[in-house]
């Protein structure tokens, strides 16, 4: 029987690479370029989600080059779970949230309930509006009535990890995005 690093060392050597490195800095340069476009004379509030946003909010935030807050949010519906259903907040933003302009940055938007849930809540809290943001957008038809203001990419709709996505928690902090075999 395999070790557990055995395993997990297996699921990525049998992984496809969907995105590179060089790939990602692409995408975050573009979305970079967007955001400062749309908010770059807000003053906004920039919060990153938990575990996800930790990889690509660090990477987008360095390449923003006008004046913001930075604030983190965690909030989950899957845990260390593959699946999962109500939202479960861990930790919630500190920053004044008072007809402030907030970007709300993610690793993934994948059905869209936890970030419509973020939104939501940012909204019913003073915000005067709400953007949000994801590396990832997969591809599936069911979604949320809603679609991030800024999209790094289109991706087919297969288990994730990697660049803030996890498999089991593992992987978040490897420099690309992966797909598990046969997913």
């Amino acid at each position: 029987m395999k070790t557990k690093i055995e395993q997990l060392n297996t699921v990525l050597s049998e992984a496809d690479c969907l995105v590179d490195e060089a790939q990602l800095n692409n995408i975050l340069d573009k979305m970079a370029s967007n955001i400062s476009e749309d908010l770059r004379d807000k003053l906004p509030l920039v919060v990153c989600v938990m575990n996800g946003a930790l990889v690509p909010g660090s990477a987008l935030l360095q390449r923003l080059r006008f004046p913001l807050e930075i604030d983190f949010i965690h909030a989950t519906r899957y845990g260390m779970e593959t699946q999962g259903d109500a939202l479960k907040w861990l930790c919630y933003p500190q920053s004044e949230l008072e007809n402030r302009e907030v970007l709300v940055i993610d690793d993934i938007f994948d059905q869209g309930h936890t970030l419509k849930s973020i939104i939501d809540w940012f909204k019913n809290h003073g915000a005067a509006k709400v953007y949000s943001a994801t590396i990832i957008n997969k591809l599936h038809d069911r979604k949320v009535e809603m679609r991030p203001d800024y999209v790094g990419i289109d991706v087919d709709d297969r288990f994730l990890f990697g660049y803030g996505m996890d498999y089991k928690g593992y992987f978040r902090n490897l420099p690309g995005i992966y797909a598990v075999k046969g997913s």
